[in-house]
């Protein structure tokens, strides 16, 4: 049997293939994953900050000090084309049809999904077949994760803030890693097999926290919302990319998700402004089910980019799934 083989052929198969299945997991048997002890430090979802963790570090060995101006303007364009998208979207909807939206899907769950990005998908995906700056970009990218956005752009910011301890402990495994990286060219090559190793792992823990049966809760709206989110933040993240940074447009693709954190962003919106609480349980469900649908869906678009307009080939030809092997450059 050639299993792997099989899972490369599919685009982005080495995160899409251990996220559908470890979902189908979570959805039919929730505490399978949670035994405990090793068991559910690598397979649960409690495992994916490690998982992240170890990637950043990994990117960080290869990681070079003049590379440091291209991931920053990477990460700036893409990060303000797609929370200019979805910011601009939820204040047009609101001023046409006020907080409760349109089409049972409201100013809350619009702006909450449409603005973030799953960032663990954005440095796999851009781990197969992006370059090092790609990667490295997610520095700036993180701000996407969280409920930041989404306060600033409903006009709370007064309330909202990032400390600084947590924006260090997001970037420090990366600066590590490129210390080691910049003193020794010999750590790159020792810990470079380590982003192809923990990219099944980043996509098992990503579905050991998604239950499918969201999607068939939230209906119709939550897949419109999924579908709004690839269309409207992906699409304007992609022509940045291409248009603006003149990159082939994989990196936009990679970043059309749904952030799993904004799931909570409801509440968290709510739990500061009480005239959002009517639409937490309904934008709730909906957000779900866009992380789902974008989840399944945004590798597919990836790779459609990588393999038309190019990659950047950030590992080997061997760490890029079938589809990938042409866009891939030969050397």
């Amino acid at each position: 049997m050639h299993v792997l083989k099989t899972v490369r052929r599919i685009p982005g198969g080495m995160l899409i293939v251990p996220l559908v299945l470890a979902a189908l997991i979570h959805t039919f048997t929730p505490g399978a994953l949670n035994l405990g002890s090793f068991t559910s430090a690598i397979f649960s979802s409690h495992g994916l900050d490690a998982m992240i963790g170890l990637q950043l570090f990994f990117i960080g060995t290869r990681f070079k000090v003049r590379q440091a101006p291209e991931a920053i303007k990477r990460g700036v364009v893409l990060l303000l084309a797609k929370y200019g998208a979805g910011a601009i979207l939820g204040l047009a909807i609101a001023h046409f049809f006020g907080l409760g939206g349109i089409l049972g899907i409201s100013v809350l769950a619009i702006v909450s999904t449409v603005t973030g990005a799953n960032g663990a998908l954005y440095l796999s995906l851009v781990g197969e077949c992006g370059d090092t700056e790609d990667s490295a970009a997610m520095c700036i990218l993180n701000i996407h994760d969280g409920p930041f956005l989404t306060l600033l752009t409903l006009g709370v910011t007064g309330l909202a803030h990032i400390p600084a301890v947590s924006l260090l402990a997001a970037v420090l495994p990366l600066l590590i890693g490129a210390i080691l990286g910049n003193i020794d060219n010999d750590f790159e090559k020792l810990f470079a097999p380590g982003l192809a190793v923990v990219i099944p792992f980043i996509g098992f823990t990503i579905g050991a926290n998604i239950n499918l049966g969201s999607l068939l809760h939230a209906g119709i709206s939550g897949v419109i919302l999924g579908l709004t989110t690839i269309i409207i933040g992906g699409g304007a993240a992609i022509l940045a990319d291409r248009y603006i940074l003149r990159r082939p447009g994989y990196a936009g693709a990679a970043l059309a998700s749904s952030s799993g954190n904004s799931i909570a962003n409801p509440a968290v919106v709510a739990a500061l402004d009480a005239s959002y609480h009517p639409f937490v349980q309904q934008a709730t469900v909906e957000i779900a089910a866009s992380v789902v649908l974008t989840a399944i869906l945004v590798p597919f678009l990836t790779s459609y980019f990588a393999v038309h307009f190019g990659s950047g080939n950030s590992i080997d030809e061997e760490s890029c799934s079938a589809h990938l092997m042409d866009a891939c450059p030969k050397g």
